[in-house]
């Protein structure tokens, strides 16, 4: 009989609502592989994770409660998830390998491994390593175009004979070559910026650099991110692009509930018929019991009929419970956050959406800033409508008008009526001339 006491089976205890938990500093790699098949490779099947070919994300980690096992890997064995599922777990699986702007195999597994240990720490989606990743790819193709190579790691190493000040160098040669050589804004520069230097940082604390090149990159350059380069959205062609890919209301209505009522993935996940409300006011209304800064409520200026259209599909099934998306998972009652993201990006590959825009891949986040972008546009547009009436009550400030001046009721229904013909305009086809 095996000695329980190192067996993988010894438990801490049992958490209700997650995987067993156990006193990780008596396991081995044997143990930590023999956990994995058990739990971690068990609950990834029921989700449609096969183990052998494809690994379970930082994110699916941390929402079924795996963060103990995989900070384990990390604290008593120096590996991280990555590592571990690449050599121990599935190691002929073949991944798809980013394309890296580099051939020096060090810089590029130390890139991957900052990653990594970034998206454990930080619980970081998928979506944000990517993000990550394209940053640091920016730096190193731009680090290659001004320095004729791109090993990131031989100048600042710890045993390296070349002086510190030609590191610092070659990375301000870089962000030259950024600044000069590209349209790209100076506050996506500052973003690329921020994470090289915690990925310099990063070498540095585990010892391998001797020193962070990136250190000064502010002081040097100065940015300018207070009147350029807004939060990536979507544009207007985008979201045509969108609806001109969809097939189906279910589609259609996903992508009106991200950029027309500017949602979060999760919210539209859970939607229900009982949170729709007609009769509350001037205009129907989706209301919300929590939301991420408490209770309430979002107008639908537009869309209603795409909602109305998905209501009369729906009822029409004998076992409707009431979810616009209804799983069709036996122990689920609506699809999940995850599904949302994975069924927008499809569709925006359909739609031929850039792989990236300002840097970000596509994303429901972005079609919500879409939705902030037009909301803006909006009060700018009412405030200058009000210029004239500011003129003739002796203030150079139109927004003056609208908070004393107008009735809330007045000022409401003046921002509703922009938003509304706002979000047709980018809904309707490209050709499509929109009445008056």
């Amino acid at each position: 009989m095996a000695d329980s006491t190192n067996s993988a089976d010894q438990l801490e205890g049992t958490d209700a609502h997650g995987p067993p938990t156990r006193r990780w500093t008596d396991q081995d790699l044997g143990d930590m592989q023999q956990y994995f098949w058990r739990h971690v490779a068990s609950d990834a099947g029921a989700d449609g994770i096969d183990v052998d070919t494809e690994k379970p994300t930082a994110s699916w980690l941390a929402d079924n409660g795996y963060r103990p096992f995989v900070a384990a890997l990390r604290r008593h064995h120096d590996v991280t998830f990555s590592e571990f599922w690449s050599q121990h777990i599935a190691p002929d699986a073949d991944v798809d390998g980013y394309d890296w702007a580099s051939n020096d195999q060090v810089t590029i597994d130390a890139l991957e491994h900052f990653l990594d240990r970034r998206a454990s720490r930080y619980g970081l989606s998928d979506a944000s390593v990517d993000t990550l990743r394209y940053r640091l790819n920016t730096y190193l193709k731009a680090f290659k175009g001004a320095n004729d190579h791109a090993d990131l790691l031989h100048s600042v190493a710890r045993d390296t004979d070349i002086p510190a000040y030609e590191s610092v160098d070659e990375v301000f040669a870089a962000f030259d070559h950024l600044n000069e050589r590209t349209e790209k804004s100076d506050t996506t520069i500052k973003r690329v910026a921020d994470i090289v230097e915690s990925f310099y940082s990063h070498l540095v604390s585990r010892q391998v650099a001797a020193t962070n090149p990136a250190a000064g990159l502010d002081d040097e350059f100065k940015w300018d991110t207070t009147t350029d380069g807004d939060t990536p959205a979507l544009r207007t062609e985008h979201v045509q692009a969108l609806m001109d890919a969809v097939e189906g209301l279910e589609e259609e209505l996903l992508v009106v509930a991200l950029a027309a009522w500017g949602l979060r993935a999760n919210e539209v996940a859970k939607l229900h018929v009982r949170q729709l409300d007609r009769d509350g006011g001037d205009v129907p209304r989706l209301e919300f019991a929590e939301r991420k800064n408490g209770p309430g409520s979002v107008s639908i200026l537009y869309g209603m009929d795409v909602l109305e259209d998905r209501l009369a599909q729906l009822s029409d099934r004998s076992s409707w419970n009431g979810y616009l998306f209804p799983s069709t998972q036996a122990d689920a009652d609506h699809i999940s956050r995850q599904t949302v993201w994975r069924r927008f990006r499809e569709l925006a590959d359909a739609a031929g959406l850039p792989e990236r825009i300002d840097g970000e891949r596509p994303s429901p986040q972005l079609c919500r800033r879409f939705w902030y972008d037009k909301y803006s546009e909006t009060l700018e547009e009412v405030i200058s409508g009000l210029e004239d009436i500011a003129a003739e009550q002796g203030s150079s400030d139109p927004e003056v008008v609208l908070q004393n001046y107008l009735s809330e009721d007045r000022a409401r229904r003046l921002r509703r009526d922009a938003m509304r013909e706002r979000l047709a305009a980018a809904f309707a086809p490209p050709n499509e001339t929109l009445d008056d």
